[in-house]
């Protein structure tokens, strides 16, 4: 065994060709990734204008108490993060500092001082502490379980970080329900860590949002590009930005945050930097684009908002950021801009006064019952899926009367054609009648087998999407083939899903 990962409930592990393990493990070869270089934007850009764009003072130092932990390429010693690296973690064995340029670039947005600008190059939560996380070497190129063991790490030791910024994009085959890097993402989430992810820089195109911003748990920036200036009136969503719905037909990205054009951190001699001079601002700063730059943005604005409101779960946060963004003519869901631009100084104004609603407070409730029987929901699903009627019945009758309760509930939410449909469908199938339950009973007791893994289906996003009988149907949600291990080891040998990794460019 090469590492214990109890984050993703798993193992990384060398096994001899032709091995076979039992049904209960599903076996996802490694695979390399690689923090991917492009072509940085020219020193003759515009003017940056995120602190105004976001609403946001010119010498503000919010961010107090909060840390985030970068996990990326690591975090170069440079006067701006003076005091703000609080610890370093190395798990490619590599030494500490940056080579590739990429992570300082990301900790330069989020909790940047300005002090080689004279405060006009200061990042979104300056006071805020950072945990640098390195999981790349100095070209750029990390694997899975590098990547997993840094997640491990910060699961380890959540109780110090509030925040997680992973600028990673790559077009994984894999459903969010058991891809380990989403799995693990959201049992950082489950834990009170914020995870903010991006949306790929593969736009413009509809359904090219990358994992794991396809993720419908995790909040998932996609990018925003001010047109060089801080009215937001003529704020568009960039070309490049990823865009919805995902392969899975969840809408994403949840909002949109300053990413082109950036000016952030230069990490001398690094990769990123000699590989492009002319996006060198001065001796101290680098101008960049992607929606690598929104996710550290965002990650910056929920780090002052936990500063203001340290209570607020990830559910709450995403709530918040989400229902207080702005909008303008190049900002619609429609074009890609999820729920519309972040407006920091709404969030931040909100932050002190705002109080979940009843429906998001039982919505919280309901995540909590789900997360405890997370191993009896499992057990419910395999019981169903292998087709064990009596191991079904009784897994549900070990589920919390909190998890019952949300299936209830959950179940007669869904509108009529949909729970007729999943009636019949699973009548076919042999569930239907019977001593145990009536055919809508054991719909319903099967559909929400799968909940575990997609808490945000009772969400408002959830629930706005229409499910007819078509696209459910195309969900195979009943697929066996998500959980059989040939699916599994074909999905994961694809050339597709190392085809893209690590993304910044635009």
């Amino acid at each position: 065994m090469l590492a214990s990962l109890p984050v993703v409930r798993g193992v990384a592990a060398r096994l001899p060709q032709g091995a076979e393990l039992g049904a209960d493990w599903v076996v996802a070869p490694q695979r390399e990734l690689r923090v991917a270089s492009a072509p940085a934007s020219v020193t003759n850009g515009p003017v940056s204008t995120l602190r105004e764009t976001l609403g946001l003072p010119a010498d503000g130092n919010e961010g107090r108490g909060v840390t985030v932990a970068v996990v990326d390429t690591g975090i170069a010693d440079v006067p701006d993060l003076a005091a703000r690296v609080s610890r370093r973690v190395d798990v490619t064995g590599t030494g500490a500092g940056d080579g590739f340029g990429h992570g300082t670039f990301m900790a330069g947005l989020i909790a940047g001082s300005g002090a080689a600008s004279g405060g006009a190059y200061r990042g979104v939560a300056p006071a805020a502490k950072l945990i640098d996380v390195k999981v790349a070497d100095a070209r750029g190129e990390t694997d899975l379980i590098t990547v997993l063991r840094g997640l491990q790490w910060v699961s380890e030791h959540s109780r110090e970080v509030q925040v997680l910024n992973l600028s990673l994009s790559s077009n994984s085959p894999l459903p969010y329900q058991i891809d380990p890097l989403t799995q693990a993402l959201e049992a950082l989430w489950r834990h009170g860590v914020t995870v903010v992810v991006p949306s790929g820089n593969d736009g413009p195109d509809k359904g090219s949002v990358t994992s794991p911003g396809s993720d419908p748990v995790l909040l998932t920036a996609g990018g925003l590009d001010e047109s060089g200036t801080a009215d937001r009136r003529d704020d568009v969503v960039a070309a490049w930005s990823g865009r919805g719905p995902t392969w899975q037909g969840d809408a994403k990205p949840d909002l949109v945050a300053p990413g082109g054009h950036l000016v952030s951190l230069r990490s001398p001699g690094s990769v990123a930097d000699t590989d492009n001079p002319q996006a060198r601002i001065g001796n101290d700063y680098f101008r960049g684009s992607g929606s690598s730059m929104a996710t550290a943005v965002t990650s910056g604005v929920v780090a002052r908002t936990l500063a203001v409101q340290p209570k607020l779960r990830p559910d709450a946060v995403k709530n918040l950021l989400t229902t207080t963004a702005y909008t303008a003519p190049g900002l619609t869901r429609a074009g890609g801009a999820g729920a519309g631009a972040l407006d920091a100084g709404r969030a931040l104004s909100s932050a002190p006064t705002w109080r979940m609603s009843r429906s998001e407070a039982q919505f919280d409730r309901d995540t909590a019952a789900i997360g405890r029987d997370a191993k009896r929901w499992m057990a419910l699903e395999q019981a169903i899926v292998n087709g064990d009627r009596a191991g079904a019945a009784a897994a549900w009758q070990k589920l919390s009367a909190g998890s019952r309760d949300w299936a209830a509930r959950a179940w007669v939410q869904l509108d009529p054609e949909t729970r007729d449909w999943a009636a019949r469908a699973w009548v076919t199938e042999g569930w239907g009648g019977g001593g145990d339950g009536t055919a809508e009973e054991w719909a319903a007791r099967a559909w929400v087998a799968r909940a575990w893994v997609a808490r945000a289906w009772v969400s408002e996003d959830w629930s706005a999407r229409a499910w007819v009988k078509d696209e459910w149907a195309a969900r195979a949600w009943v697929a066996r083939a998500w959980v059989t291990n040939d699916w599994a080891a074909r999905a994961w040998v694809s050339g597709t899903w190392s085809a893209r990794a690590w993304t910044w460019q635009p």
